[in-house]
C-alpha cells in the first residue's frame, strides 16, 4: 500500500485520539453498524481529500466498514494531524497521503496521488479535488459516477461548475444538508475559531473589538461565541439581509475600511477573495490580529500585507509579525488558513457527527442512485437529513412529539380554516 505521511511512529497516539472522538459520535456509529452487515459501499473506491483530522478518522472506518477501499489526501496544507494518518495507515490500512504543513506542490501531488486509484466516488472539502479532475482530461476519470461536497467554498465552485454545463458527474452538497450547516458552520466553526486564535495568542477577547467578516453561519458562530466571552462585536457585510439580520442581532455593523480602524482582532468566513485588503492592513492599529476561517488563505491580501512590511518574523507558532514602516505590527495568524484547524483541532466531534454522517448516508446514495442522476449538484435528500437529525436527538436522550392524525389532516387540507 502507497502512502506518505510524516511518522509512521505517531500511530498509536492518533489511535488513542480517534477512539476519543469516536466516543462522541453516536450517529455514525449507529450507520458503522448498518454497514457492517450490509456493504452498501461494497467494491467502490472512494477518494476522499478531507481535512486529516480524528473525526474524519472516524469517517474512514465507517466507509471501510461499508465495504469500500478509502483513500484519504488533506483538503488544506496546515490542517492535517500527523498521528491520525499514522494510525489510518498503520491500524487502519488506510492509504493516506497527508502532512501538516507540507507545500503547495507536495498538496497538489497528494491529490494526484488518490485520484491515481481511479475512485468511482470523490468526497471533497473545498472541490479541490474535483477541480484537479476538471482540470484533466476527461476519459482519466470516466469512471466516476459521483461525489459529495462538505464546504460552502466547494459548493459554489461546483454550482459554477455547472452553471457552465461542465460539471462530468453529480454532487451531492453535503454542506447545504440543515443537520451540517446549521450545526457544523455555527456552533462547530463558531466554537473552533475562537479556540484556535486562543490556543495561537492567548489573548484576551473580553473587551477586545472583534471583527467578524461576513455572516452567513460560520460568521454567526463565530460573532455568537465571541460575543459570549465578552468581545465588541462588528460585523462586516455585503448582503444587506445579513447585514440587518447582524444588527438585529444586536451588532455593529460597519465597512472593512471603518472597522480596520477600530478592529483588535479580525477574522474572515466569507468565502471569497480579498476581503482584508492592503489599504486595510495599513490603516489598522498596532498590534491587530488578523486570521481566516473561511476554506481558503485568498480572504487576505498577504501579498499586499507583506508589500506594507519592512520586517517579518515568527514570534509564537501559528504567530507572524509584520512590522510596518511606521512601526505598527499586525499578526497573522495560521498563514491566513484555517484557524481553527491550523492553531486547534477543528470541530468538536459530536458537531462532525452529523456532517459526516451525511457524508456517509450521501456515498451510500449515490452509489444506488447514480443512474438516474444528472451531472448536477443535489441537495441531500430531505429522509436523509430528518433521519441523521432524528439519530442525533435519540443519542442526547431527547423524545419529540408526531402529528396526530388530525394534524396531519389539517397541514395537508385547504378547507378547514378559522
Amino acid at each position: 500500500m502507497k502512502f506518505d505521511i510524516k511518522n509512521i511512529n505517531l500511530a498509536k497516539k492518533g489511535a488513542l485520539r480517534i477512539e476519543w472522538a469516536g466516543n462522541n459520535m453516536p450517529v455514525l456509529n449507529l450507520i458503522r453498524q448498518r454497514f457492517s452487515k450490509e456493504k452498501p459501499l461494497k467494491g467502490l473506491k472512494i477518494a476522499a481529500c478531507l481535512h486529516v483530522t480524528t473525526e474524519t478518522g472516524v469517517l474512514a472506518g465507517v466507509l471501510k466498514a461499508g465495504g469500500a477501499e478509502v483513500f484519504i489526501c488533506a483538503s488544506n496544507p496546515l490542517s492535517t494531524q500527523d498521528d491520525v494518518a499514522a494510525s489510518l495507515v498503520k491500524d487502519s490500512k488506510i492509504a493516506v497521503f497527508a502532512i501538516k504543513g507540507e507545500d503547495t506542490k507536495t498538496y497538489y501531488s497528494h491529490i494526484k496521488s488518490v485520484l491515481a486509484v481511479r475512485p468511482d466516488i470523490t468526497m471533497d472539502d473545498g472541490a479541490d479535488l474535483v477541480s484537479t479532475i476538471h482540470s484533466g482530461s476527461v476519459s482519466s476519470h470516466s469512471n466516476i459516477i459521483g461525489g459529495t461536497e462538505e464546504t460552502t467554498t466547494g459548493v459554489i465552485r461546483l454550482r459554477a461548475l455547472a452553471l457552465e454545463g461542465k460539471l462530468r458527474y453529480p454532487i451531492i452538497a453535503v454542506n447545504d444538508a440543515m443537520t451540517k450547516h446549521l450545526f457544523d458552520n455555527r456552533y462547530g466553526t463558531g466554537q473552533s475559531t475562537i479556540d484556535g486564535i486562543i490556543r495561537a495568542t492567548n489573548k484576551l477577547l473580553a473587551g477586545a473589538n472583534f471583527v467578524v467578516c461576513g455572516y452567513g453561519w460560520c460568521g454567526k458562530g463565530a460573532a455568537m461565541r465571541a460575543n459570549g466571552l465578552g468581545a465588541k462585536v462588528i460585523i462586516v457585510e455585503v448582503d444587506p439581509l445579513r447585514a440587518l439580520e447582524a444588527t438585529m442581532d444586536g451588532f455593529r455593523v460597519m465597512p472593512i475600511k471603518e472597522a480596520a480602524r477600530i478592529g483588535d482582532v479580525f477574522v474572515t468566513v466569507t468565502g471569497d477573495i480579498n476581503v482584508i485588503r492592503k489599504e486595510h492592513f495599513a490603516g489598522m492599529k498596532d498590534g491587530a490580529i488578523v486570521c481566516n476561517s473561511g476554506h481558503f488563505n485568498v480572504e487576505l491580501d498577504i501579498a499586499g500585507l507583506k508589500k506594507l512590511s519592512v520586517k517579518r518574523k515568527v514570534i509564537r507558532d501559528f504567530v507572524e509579525e509584520y512590522i510596518l514602516k511606521d512601526g505598527r505590527r499586525v499578526y497573522l495568524l495560521g498563514e491566513g488558513r484555517l484557524i481553527n484547524l491550523a492553531a486547534a483541532e477543528g470541530h468538536p466531534a459530536s458537531v462532525m457527527d452529523m456532517s459526516f454522517a451525511n457524508q456517509a448516508f450521501s456515498a451510500e446514495y449515490m452509489a444506488k442512485n447514480y443512474k438516474k442522476l444528472k451531472n448536477q449538484v443535489y441537495q441531500v435528500p430531505e429522509n436523509i437529513d430528518k433521519n441523521i437529525a432524528g439519530l442525533k436527538l435519540k443519542s442526547l436522550g431527547i423524545k419529540i412529539d408526531t402529528l396526530t392524525p388530525e394534524q396531519k389532516k389539517y397541514l395537508s387540507s385547504w378547507e378547514m380554516g378559522t
